[in-house]
């Protein structure tokens, strides 16, 4: 979204909220305009727009940024699997022999928490009562944290999520020259 756009969708909500911004001065009006542009550069403007006004359908008070961040990642996303739905997704793929193979078929949140086609083999041979009980809460647990994060993540401006990227690979590489 560019400038032009942001200072269009700002002047929905002012039109929206009129005695919030009543007393805004010219440089309050200037610095959320430069700051919603940054926040929002990744995103289309009709997007952006639309989320806003969804918002302000519901708020009555002006959202903020992490509102309407909030609501693209609504609109945009696929609604994520329910923890059970997750649940008796990786339940389904657990096999002793065809453990790799079931764990390849996996969504790649499934793979990262169930971790490796080995821990499909080790809960194929688990008692029943205790895979059940203790692994599906452990389970649903985790699948639950991650969806948070990935959902948070999917927020963040584009020049966060590539240096959070970058920070990492350095990470990787310093673990390694370190072994």
């Amino acid at each position: 979204m560019n400038r032009e756009e942001t200072k269009a969708i700002l002047a929905i909500l002012k039109a929206g909220y009129p005695n919030f911004y009543k007393d805004m001065t010219k440089e309050d009006a200037t610095n959320t305009i430069n700051l919603w542009t940054i926040m929002f550069a990744d995103d289309p403007a009709q997007v952006v727009t639309e989320a806003v006004k969804s918002l302000m359908c519901t708020l009555k008070f002006p959202p903020t940024i992490a509102d309407v961040k909030e609501k693209i990642a609504m609109i945009t996303q696929p609604p994520a699997m329910t923890e059970m739905e997750a649940w008796q997704m990786v339940k389904s793929a657990i096999s002793y022999y065809n453990a790799a193979e079931t764990f390849e078929r996996l969504p790649p949140i499934l793979k990262r928490i169930v971790g490796s086609p080995n821990q499909l083999r080790e809960w194929a041979i688990m008692e029943t009562e205790k895979f059940d009980t203790v692994v599906q809460s452990n389970f649903m647990r985790s699948y639950k944290a991650v969806v948070a994060q990935e959902k948070e993540r999917a927020m963040l401006p584009e020049s966060t999520r590539q240096m959070i990227k970058g920070l990492s690979e350095r990470r990787t590489l310093n673990e390694a020259n370190n072994i």
